[in-house]
């Protein structure tokens, strides 16, 4: 069973930076759209981000635009988001997942991004 496995959460100042990772254990993940999710509390989970199996083509919900920036590194199994200029919206638990269509995988534990002064 494939497991997904993300870090680099934390506690971070409004208009700072985080970058989150996410393991994967899967020999497929190179064919894998992928994309990062997030749920803050009381709140249904949203898909935030997502990139292609080649990492050609990004897409971006509204709130993150021109903040967030995904990326892979299919030789390392492992998916990235880059967060800028964090807003106290951003709270949330942090996951990572197939996207674009696909079933998803197991969840993994997430990691807490809190911006907060």
């Amino acid at each position: 069973q494939v497991q997904l496995v993300e870090s680099g959460g934390g506690l971070v100042q409004p208009g700072g930076s985080l970058r989150l990772s996410c393991a994967s254990s899967g020999s497929l993940f190179r064919v894998y759209h992928m994309g990062w999710y997030r749920q803050a509390p009381g709140k249904q989970r949203e898909l935030v981000a997502t990139i292609t199996s080649g990492g050609s083509t990004t897409n971006y919900a509204d709130s993150v635009k021109g903040r967030f920036s995904i990326s892979r590194d299919n030789g390392k199994k492992t998916v990235y988001l880059q967060m800028n200029s964090l807003k106290p919206e951003d709270t949330a638990v942090y996951y990572c997942n197939r996207a674009l269509g696909s079933s998803t995988l197991s969840w993994g534990q997430g990691t807490q991004v809190t911006v907060s002064s």
